[in-house]
């Protein structure tokens, strides 16, 4: 079975792209590549995100805030699937990325822009995973073999409107 390089964009690359990278290595271990970076990376990938994920038995160490420009170089890995999780990086002129890989934008509100309690921050960033894994597993669950490109596509696009 062929497995499938995948790249979840954001501007920031600090949470919901990341969190997205984390589920999919989880849950998608052998038959997909998770991929993820920013238009304007942050640096940093944001402590809450971290925290959650670890909290979640994922392993954090590999993480880190990047441009989506490494993905669109020569050597890079070719990507079979781009999903935008926020809105700002939908909106933005993405980089040509080589294979023509199918798109699709699953937006999900920013946990890094929570404000009040460390509680209502934490429920943030676990509203944000939760809506991510809910439609990574509407993906992975995907018959992909069985499926044309225009079919796949709209599935893909009804995965970000789930």
């Amino acid at each position: 079975m062929r497995s499938f390089h995948v790249l979840f964009l954001c501007t920031g690359n600090s949470a919901r792209s990341i969190l997205a990278e984390a589920i999919l290595k989880k849950s998608g271990a052998g038959r997909f590549h998770a991929h993820s970076a920013g238009s304007m990376p942050k640096g940093q990938v944001h402590p809450q995100a971290l925290a959650l994920l670890r909290g979640l038995g994922h392993d954090v160490s590999d993480f880190r805030s990047k441009s989506w420009n490494e993905f669109a170089t020569p050597g890079a890995p070719q990507m079979d699937f781009v999903f935008t999780v926020c809105d700002n990086a939908a909106n933005e002129v993405c980089p040509v990325w080589p294979g023509q890989p199918m798109t699709a934008h699953w937006g999900v509100p920013d946990p890094a822009a929570a404000t009040g309690t460390a509680a209502e921050i934490g429920a943030a960033f676990a509203e944000a995973y939760r809506m991510l894994n809910n439609r990574i597993s509407l993906f992975t669950s995907l018959p992909f073999d069985k499926l044309d490109r225009m079919s796949l596509q709209k599935r893909l696009h009804d995965i970000g409107t789930a």
